[in-house]
């Protein structure tokens, strides 16, 4: 049996991002967190605060570590199995990546280091400022990572000489129509899922020992953080990247929303099963005319549909797959603003340290966030095809002309291996961590 090295270059590619994009999240979620507890403990002198910035910040050290040795891996790909991409995209994706090298990778891992090292050795203030720093290198981190990737699904400030894309404008480019909304929608994203991390692992603790003070005062704090997160990833990101989509990627509007053939008072699906080859939507449940208002503002307006734009020569991306997992991704969304609601009213209430059921809730819905990232993920790569370049470069013009099924089909098994591996060595020692509870009173370094 012949081996598609296409498809095989897709699958390692999607296994590789995905298990990275595990990570970046999460750090920057915790990242601005910490900078929260550590400002309380130094600015009020709260030892609560103070020992649980410290817990999280070796947490963030660890997890940072795991993101930055599996990133590595994704720039080998561009040359080995996308050498067409790189040579096409090279002018553009230049500027952005030597920026996130040289302006946030350096200044997140050096002042992590000052952070991680410096609790004792340099005043409060500065080391505060260590980690703010951290944070702010971890966002422009995934802001310029974000302007490559946008410009996938936006391209501008560009121009096509001799078969390449050639920069013409860097602030065009930068600032593409998809940057901003995805940017601030990926961070609010990042927010919720350090906020219920968080929250899952002081959960942990309260039901292990109901009376420890410093773990129920930082569930508060993250699930206060979680619901303004969880509000802000529905509205106003998620309301202002979908009327980028609706503007700009009318195939993947229509994709993500079921609508096969376009219609005015369009109806925004609740659920539905869909079904490929020819696309359908069956038992579908709708809101009439909400897409049309979410699209273009109108109740009435036209919403063009998957069979009216592949006749227009637009072909659209894989119904099922982007579909569900849009869905998917939005229904946990709308879970993760139920359950910090809920933990805030029972916070509010007092009744927060008895109710073992909803702490247990909390523990279990730790990877749930991230698992809402992946889906985003999916739905944004998936729904972008048949392009790598929006309605530039297709995928199958981007494959690198000499890599063979059977090579790529072995690194796929040792990169799964390997990361089979490091993911295990990633959750036994959080959880061992987490385990040893908060540095002792007195003590935020642990010692």
């Amino acid at each position: 049996m012949e081996l598609d090295p296409l498809l095989l270059s897709r699958i390692q590619f999607a296994l590789t991002v995905g298990f990275h994009f595990l990570f970046p999240p999460l750090s920057i979620g915790l990242a601005y967190l910490i900078v929260w507890l550590e400002w309380l403990g130094w600015r009020r002198g709260d030892e609560d605060y103070a020992r649980a910035g410290a817990f999280f910040g070796k947490l963030l050290g660890l997890t940072f570590a795991v993101g930055v040795a599996t990133g590595i891996v994704m720039e080998f790909q561009f040359g080995t199995n996308w050498a067409e991409y790189s040579k096409f995209v090279g002018d553009v994706f230049g500027a952005p990546l030597a920026a996130e090298a040289v302006f946030a990778f350096f200044l997140e891992s050096t002042f992590l280091g000052l952070y991680l090292f410096g609790r004792g050795r340099v005043s409060p203030g500065v080391h505060w400022f260590s980690i703010l720093m951290v944070a702010l290198g971890a966002t422009l981190s995934a802001f310029w990572i974000l302007v490559a990737n946008s410009w996938q699904q936006t391209p501008a400030g560009y121009a096509l000489r001799n078969g390449r894309a050639e920069l013409t404008s860097f602030t065009e480019a930068v600032f593409n129509p998809s940057t901003l909304p995805r940017f601030l929608h990926t961070m609010v994203a990042s927010w919720t899922c350090g906020a219920f991390f968080m929250a899952g692992v002081v959960a942990w603790m309260m039901l292990k020992n109901p009376e420890n003070r410093a773990a129920a005062r930082t569930l508060r704090l993250a699930l206060v953080a979680g619901l303004i997160f969880s509000l802000a990833s529905l509205f106003p990101t998620g309301d202002w990247h979908a009327r980028q989509v609706a503007r700009t990627q009318p195939e993947k509007l229509a994709t993500i929303e079921g609508l096969v053939h376009g219609t005015e008072n369009a109806p925004l699906v609740v659920v539905g099963l869909p079904r490929d080859n020819p696309p359908r939507l069956e038992y579908a449940v709708g809101l009439p005319g909400l897409l049309s208002v979410l699209a273009h503002g109108d109740a009435d307006a036209f919403v063009p549909g998957m069979e009216d734009l592949r006749a227009a020569g637009r072909p659209t991306p894989p119904f099922a797959l982007t579909f569900l997992s849009f869905h998917a991704m939005v229904g946990l969304g709308t879970l993760f603003i139920a359950m910090t609601g809920l933990g805030v009213l029972l916070a509010l209430l007092g009744r927060l340290r008895r109710a073992r059921w909803f702490l247990w809730a909390l523990v279990l819905a730790i990877p749930l966030p991230l698992i809402a990232c992946q889906l985003g993920w999916i739905t944004a790569e998936v729904g972008r095809q048949p392009w790598v370049v929006y309605r530039v470069l297709r995928t199958d013009q981007a494959l690198s002309a000499n890599v063979a099924g059977g090579e790529v089909l072995f690194s796929i098994i040792l990169f799964s291996a390997i990361y089979l591996l490091l993911g295990a060595l990633y959750v036994f020692l959080v959880v061992k961590k987490i385990k040893r509870g908060f540095p002792a009173s007195g003590s935020p370094n642990g010692h």
